[in-house]
C-alpha cells in the first residue's frame, strides 16, 4: 500500500474516515480521521509502508502504542485503538487541535517566566505518572509536547519509551534527539527516569531563553558538548530570570544523574517554590554551584558511542531534520578526539585494575542502589566487598522498603570493607491533622498547609456564620501521611428561602404568613387609595430568595383621603356594619318600630346615603327596623 494523499476520504480499517493529513514523521504519517463507530475525531498514525516489514520499526511502533495506552493522565495523549490493516500498522489517538511547544517557542520567542514554569510543571506531572508506572520516555523535547484548545499540555510519542532502566542504543545507534539528550544517552549508557529530567531541563532552558544550551554542526559534536561543556545560566541570555530559577535549570542539567533531581516530584516541588517566591532548597543551590564550577565533570564518564546514521530516506522524511553539515568535513577531527578519549578511558580502567591487584584488598567502585529493595541493595554492596549502614527514614516519593538515597555517589572508588550509608524509605512522613472546627476558612487552610497537608473546601449551607468551618475529615488529632487531603466544609450561611407574595392582604394576615415562613416583618405606612391596612407592596418581592430570619418590609395603605360610602340599605344590620367598617367608616345604629316581619333587623335608611364621598372615619347612621306587635 502506498501511504499518500490517496487515503483522503477513504475508510481505513473499515472504521476511520480519513479527512486530511496532519503531518509526517521519520517512520509514520499522521492523519485527521472521523471514527464512524464512536462519532469522534481522532489522529491516526500510520506506519509508512517502507517500514511495515522492518521488525525494528514495527517493534518501536507497537511499543509506542503499548506504553502510551497504559498511561491514562490529563497531560498524556490518550491512545484509543491500535491494530494492523491494509498491509501496515496504525495507532488511533486523541486529536489535539493545537500546536507543539516547539512551534509556540519558535512563533512567540521566549515564554513569560510564569508560563514557562507552568508548562514545565505540566510535563513533569505527565512524567511523574509515567515514571511511577515504570515507563521512561527517553525522547522528551518540545516537539513531543502538544497544547490542546484549552491550553493544557500533553506529552506524545512514546515510540522509544522503555519500562525501567534500559540501554539507550538500538543496533548501535543513539536513540533520541541530539539537542535534548542526557549525557548517559550520548554515551549509550543505561538510562532511568533522571534522563527524562535532564531533557525537561533543556526544554525549560529553551522556553526561558529561546535557544537550547548546546548546539553544533553535527549530532556527535552536540553529544560531546552534553558530556563536557558547562551550560551558561539562562539569565545571561535573559536578565529578568530570577536566580532561583537559574539554579533549578542548572541542577536539572548536571552531568551525573546523582547530582540532578532524582524524581519528577522533586523538580516540580522546586518549581513550585520558585513560583510562590520561596527560595530553592540547599540541595538545589549546591548542585547548581557544582554545575557552574565544573566539579561534576571530573568524575563524569566522557566516552560517547558514535551514532549509526539512519538510512537516507529516513533522514529525508524526518520532521525535525538535523542541520546540514559544514562544507569542510570535521569527522576526521572528531574521530581522532574520540579515539583519544577512548584510549584515556581504557588506560584509566587498566590502571585501576593494576592498582587493585597490587594493593591487596584495594578499592572498589560503589554500585548504584537507589530505588532497590533494602535486601537487594545490601546484597549488591556485599557482593562488591562493601558493608551497608542502613538508615530508615520517611520519604514521600519512595515506597516502603526501597532505597531513596545513598551516602556515597555511585561510581566512586572506596576501600573494600567500607560501610556505605543507604537510606531506606519507611513511607511518607506521618503528621497530625490539626483541629480546624469553628475556625475561619483562611485560618483553617493556613493550619492545614502548615502541617504539610493538602486541603479541599466544600461550601455548604449552615446556621453558622459564613466562612466558618463546620466539618472536617479526617477529624483533628488523626495521624495521616504527609501530603494527605483534609476535606473541610465551610458555611455559606443559612440557606435562602422563597418569599411569599402577600400583596393585597390586610397587614395582620400578611405579617402572620411571613413570620410563619421564617421571616421578620417591618411595616411602613404609605398614602394610597387602597383601603386602610391593605398591603400594597413588599420588599423583597414575592418569589425572590432571602435567608431565614431576613426582614421583609410591607408597605401598608393609610387609607384613601376620601372614600365612597357604600349603600347598605336592605342589608341586615350585621352585614351593613361590616361593609361600612371595612370601607373605613364608623357606624351609628338607630332603631325604628315596624310591624312588617320582613323589615325586622333590616337597614331601612342611611345617612349619608350610599354613593356619597366622605373622609375615612366619618360616621354613617343606619336606621334598622324593630318589629312590634299591633294591639
Amino acid at each position: 500500500m502506498t501511504l499518500s494523499d490517496t487515503l483522503i476520504n477513504t475508510l481505513f480499517d473499515g472504521r476511520y474516515r480519513i479527512m486530511r493529513k496532519l503531518g509526517s514523521g521519520g517512520m509514520a504519517d499522521v492523519y485527521l480521521a472521523e471514527d464512524e463507530e464512536l462519532g469522534r475525531r481522532v489522529a491516526i498514525k500510520i506506519l509508512n509502508d517502507k517500514y511495515a516489514t522492518d521488525d525494528q520499526f514495527i517493534e518501536r511502533f507497537r511499543r509506542e502504542a503499548k506504553n502510551a495506552a497504559g498511561l491514562s493522565h490529563p497531560n498524556i495523549v490518550s491512545i484509543y485503538d491500535r491494530g494492523e490493516a491494509e498491509g501496515t500498522y496504525y495507532i488511533a489517538m486523541e486529536y489535539l487541535d493545537g500546536r507543539s511547544l516547539k512551534e509556540l517557542v519558535v512563533a512567540r520567542g521566549p515564554l513569560p517566566i510564569s508560563d514557562a514554569i507552568s508548562a514545565t510543571r505540566q510535563v513533569l506531572a505527565a512524567l511523574r505518572f509515567a515514571h511511577r508506572k515504570g515507563v521512561v520516555h527517553r525522547d522528551i523535547k518540545p516537539h513531543n509536547v502538544m497544547a490542546d484548545a484549552d491550553g493544557r499540555l500533553k506529552v506524545t510519542d512514546f515510540g522509544i519509551a522503555r519500562a525501567g532502566v534500559s540501554q539507550m542504543t538500538e543496533a548501535g545507534s543513539i536513540i533520541g534527539t541530539a539537542q535534548y539528550l542526557s549525557p548517559e544517552q550520548a554515551r549509550g549508557a543505561p538510562v532511568d527516569q533522571r534522563s527524562d529530567l535532564y531533557s525537561i531541563g533543556i526544554v525549560l532552558y529553551e522556553m526561558l531563553s529561546g535557544q537550547v544550551p548546546f548546539t553544533g554542526e553535527s549530532p556527535v559534536e552536540i553529544a560531546m558538548k552534553h558530556l563536557s561543556d558547562t551550560p551558561r545560566p539562562p539569565s545571561l541570555l535573559r536578565p529578568d530570570i530570577p536566580p532561583d530559577l537559574d539554579m533549578v535549570v542548572l541542577r536539572a542539567l548536571a552531568k551525573s544523574p546523582e547530582d540532578r533531581f532524582q524524581t519528577a516530584e522533586e523538580m516540580d516541588a522546586e518549581l513550585g517554590r520558585v513560583a510562590s517566591g520561596v527560595g530553592v532548597t540547599a540541595e538545589t543551590a549546591d548542585a547548581a554551584t557544582a554545575v557552574l564550577s565544573g566539579t561534576a565533570l571530573a568524575s563524569a564518564p566522557t566516552a560517547v558511542v558514535p551514532p549509526r546514521r539512519p538510512p537516507p530516506e529516513a533522514r529525508r522524511s524526518y520532521r525535525y531534520a538535523e542541520p546540514p553539515p559544514r562544507r569542510r568535513p570535521v569527522w576526521p577531527w572528531l574521530l581522532a578526539l574520540l579515539l583519544v578519549v577512548l584510549a584515556g578511558v581504557a588506560g584509566w580502567y587498566a590502571f585501576g585494575k593494576i592498582q587493585d591487584s597490587l594493593g591487596g584488598s584495594g578499592t572498589v567502585s560503589v554500585p548504584f542502589v537507589v530505588q532497590m529493595r533494602e535486601d537487594l541493595a545490601v546484597a549488591k554492596l556485599n557482593g562488591k566487598g562493601l558493608g551497608a549502614a542502613v538508615h530508615r527514614q520517611p520519604n514521600e516519593n519512595m515506597k516502603i522498603g526501597l532505597v531513596f538515597q545513598q551516602g556515597t555517589v555511585a561510581g566512586a572508588r572506596v576501600d573494600k570493607g567500607t560501610a556505605v550509608d543507604i537510606y531506606v524509605s519507611t513511607g511518607p512522613p506521618k503528621v497530625q491533622v490539626p483541629n480546624v472546627m469553628g475556625k475561619s476558612n483562611n485560618d483553617a487552610i493556613a493550619a492545614i498547609t502548615g502541617a504539610k497537608l493538602k486541603f479541599k473546601v466544600l461550601q455548604v449551607f449552615s446556621k453558622e456564620d459564613g466562612g466558618t468551618v463546620v466539618a472536617q475529615d479526617p477529624r483533628g488529632g488523626r495521624i495521616v501521611n504527609q501530603g494527605s487531603i483534609v476535606h473541610i466544609n465551610v458555611s455559606k450561611g443559612l440557606q435562602p428561602l422563597q418569599v411569599p407574595d402577600v400583596r393585597g392582604q390586610l397587614f395582620d394576615n400578611a405579617a402572620g404568613q411571613l413570620q410563619g415562613a421564617g421571616f421578620a416583618v417591618a411595616r411602613r405606612d404609605v398614602d394610597s387609595s387602597q383601603p386602610k391596612d391593605t398591603v400594597i407592596d413588599q420588599d423583597p418581592r414575592g418569589g425572590s430568595s432571602l435567608s431565614r430570619g431576613g426582614t421583609v418590609t410591607l408597605f401598608v395603605s393609610k387609607g384613601p383621603k376620601q372614600a365612597t360610602i357604600p349603600d347598605v340599605t336592605s342589608q341586615d344590620e350585621a352585614s351593613a356594619r361590616q361593609v361600612l367598617e371595612q370601607s373605613g367608616f364608623s357606624v351609628d345604629v338607630q332603631q325604628q318600630d315596624v310591624t312588617d316581619p320582613n323589615q325586622d333587623g333590616i337597614v331601612l335608611s342611611q345617612d349619608p346615603s350610599g354613593g356619597t364621598k366622605a373622609k375615612p372615619g366619618t360616621t354613617v347612621t343606619i336606621v334598622v327596623g324593630h318589629l312590634v306587635e299591633v294591639p
